[in-house]
């Protein structure tokens, strides 16, 4: 059985008259998967502050195995000055620092001493802490270090770069790699996906489901929970519940817990409602004892509490009125700014009612596409045409908006409502009460994009362009979000990383890359199967070298190096072998006892980590194949 690392006991905190916590409780085994999940506002980057000691609760406590590393990343995570972005990747390193200081100190020594007997001490001692560096991974920190920047987007000019010179994003991603890297026990993560592309997020995804320690993760990017959570924690109205699952159980399973609770709750009331009529009917003549008794049990009985449903933004998008059936069409286009292009396009049309998702790493230009198609700026080449009756409106990452004027303000002048009829269109969105008189400047993301959202609402346009729609939306928004997006009668190009989201909406796919879109029919998962099916066809060397499966070798390592990554394999294939074949003894007793929902579990797992062992199989080839090549060549 996994031990537990880390209890969370009766964990209570308030701020002001705000009751963020209630007797929170809950445990973290060794290398558990934990989704924490929750609307904006609910306390969760809070919990993760109070799990990781830098917040201290107002009652409770949190109780760690002894000696247990903590790795925390916040969402404005902060990153070392002064250096380079690979020397602050490298800092992670810091207990492989020393030892490397200790073995140079040594080597110094042994080169100085003139006594045999001495000499030959100081190289036991050397030998001693060279194995210990060795098995620490000491003799391949930078590598390492270059990896996790690659996989989390970092070209390698930019590991040259001053870490002043980085962005928001890209100082967050950094402080991803060093958390990464540190390789703690237990790993916190709050919004780990903000500011990753699709490609990075997938590498994120395949380096967390390989991670030895434990992992408790806050995240809306449902598709990344998927991936990587076994286990989900529900944090709301100041209570965490506990679902066994991925995100998408836990969907299902709350909602029949809640259906099954509302139930209880209802019968207890009809229960309480036909008992109450009888005492009053009977509390005088022949029936008063019994009307006494039941009068007696009533009080006793514990009342349940009606379950509560989490706040939604109420949203709905109406086309105003049709467009004709081509709604966009361009010749061949070069997007991009003058003396710096940044892609090229084919010939394109877009049909009314279409959805196309626009995807892309970070920087190929696809916010500068929409700002190119909605006409904010011109094509480098080329002609863009709107079709007849084409209404379109565009939701910028981040919108202007004057941040003097509130709420109300804002939906009043913008579109001539009336201040009673802009105040019930807010409340849709979760504006209430005072709240309409926030200035815009004070307003958080999340908040932000509701009122962004509200304005477009406003708009009836029948033609979309969409930037990041769900940046900075909690998971219920983000879901109400698709479902009024499904529903609409128009016609919608998005850029986005939400894959699930993508996965919802999208009937085809534009893919910018390499310095050119492609087109590719369907959802994100039909692109992934036919870009898969295009790597499967690749010669069988190519296809061990590509990024979806195991990452390339580094350049110019030597045969003890790759013998060392070798071992490393072999015991990872070892351990997963031992995992699948205890899967499917669990997997033979539970059909056995006809316990479908273990069947389920255990299924998913199986597959799992039999999906994991056919990557360690092919990265274990790889390495055999490279060693080999290295032999033969020293041989010949």
């Amino acid at each position: 059985m996994p031990e537990t690392i880390l209890t969370v006991d009766r964990v209570s905190k308030r701020y002001g008259s705000d009751e963020l916590l209630r007797e929170v409780t809950f445990q973290i085994l060794e290398s558990d998967r934990v989704g924490l999940v929750g609307p904006n506002g609910a306390g969760k980057s809070t919990l993760l502050r109070i799990v990781a000691g830098l917040d201290r609760p107002d009652s409770g406590r949190i109780v760690t195995q002894r000696g247990l590393r903590i790795g925390y990343v916040p969402q404005d995570a902060a990153v070392p000055l002064g250096c380079t972005v690979l020397e602050a990747a490298q800092e992670a390193f810091a207990h492989l620092r020393r030892l490397e200081a200790e073995l140079s100190e040594l080597a110094g020594r042994i080169a100085h001493e003139r006594d045999p007997e001495a000499q030959a001490r100081l190289l036991v001692a050397y030998e001693r802490l060279s194995t210990r560096f060795e098995a620490a991974g000491g003799y391949e920190m930078e590598v390492r270090a270059r990896q996790v920047l690659a996989g989390l987007g970092f070209r390698d000019s930019q590991l040259a770069w001053p870490v002043e010179h980085l962005s928001g994003g890209q100082r967050t991603r950094l402080a991803l790699a060093r958390a990464l890297l540190a390789d703690p026990d237990l790993l916190l993560l709050d919004e780990p996906t903000n500011h990753l592309d699709v490609a990075a997020l997938g590498w994120l995804e395949t380096f967390l489901q390989r991670w030895r320690g434990a992992v408790l993760v806050v995240a809306h990017d449902r598709y990344f929970l998927d991936q990587v959570t076994r286990r989900t924690l529900e944090l709301t109205f100041g209570r965490v519940e506990e679902y066994p699952g991925n995100y998408s159980r836990y969907v299902e399973l709350r909602a029949k817990r809640f259906a099954e609770r509302l139930a209880a709750y209802e019968t207890q009331q009809a229960y309480i409602r036909k008992e109450e009529a009888f005492i009053q009917r009977y509390r005088a003549g022949q029936r008063a004892r019994e009307a006494r008794g039941r009068a007696t049990k009533l009080a006793r009985l514990e009342r349940l509490e009606r379950p509560r449903e989490l706040e939604r933004v109420h949203l709905s998008l109406r086309a105003g009125g049709a467009s004709g059936r081509d709604v966009l069409s361009t010749t061949a286009l070069t997007i991009g700014f003058p003396g710096r292009p940044l892609f090229r396009t084919p010939e394109l049309v877009v049909q009314r009612g279409e959805r196309i998702a626009i995807l892309g790493a970070n920087g190929t230009g696809k916010s500068t596409f929409l700002r190119t198609l909605i006409g904010e700026l011109a094509p480098l080449e080329g002609t863009i045409r709107f079709g007849n009756g084409v209404n379109p409106a565009f939701l910028a990452q981040d919108p202007r908006l004057d941040e003097d004027c509130t709420i109300l303000e804002t939906l009043v002048r913008r579109h001539a409502l009336s201040e009673s009829e802009a105040r019930h269109f807010a409340a849709r969105f979760l504006f209430r009460g005072d709240d309409v008189f926030k200035l815009i400047g004070a307003l958080s993301g999340g908040e932000r994009r509701r009122l962004a959202l509200a304005l477009l609402a406003l708009e009836r346009p029948n033609l979309l362009l969409l930037d990041e729609p769900t940046n900075h939306l909690d998971l219920p928004s983000r879901e109400a979000l698709e479902t009024v997006l499904a529903e609409f009668a128009g016609t919608i190009l998005f850029v986005s990383h939400d894959r699930y989201f993508i996965d919802r909406l999208a009937t085809s796919v534009w893919v910018i890359e390499d310095g050119r879109l492609t087109v590719s029919l369907g959802n994100y998962s039909d692109y992934q199967r036919s870009r898969q099916r295009v790597e499967s066809e690749k010669p069988a060397a190519s296809s061990h070298s590509s990024p979806a499966t195991v990452p390339p070798p580094p350049r110019g390592r030597s045969p003890r190096q790759i013998e060392r990554e070798f071992a490393q394999v072999e015991r990872k294939i070892e351990e997963l072998e031992a995992r699948a074949q205890q899967l499917a003894e669990d997997l033979e007793q539970a059909t056995a006892r006809q316990d479908i929902e273990a069947i389920a579990e255990l299924g998913a797992a199986y597959e799992a980590v039999n999906a994991e062992l056919e990557r360690a199989y092919a990265h274990w080839e790889r390495l055999a194949e490279e060693l080999a090549g290295l032999r033969g060549g020293s041989g010949g």
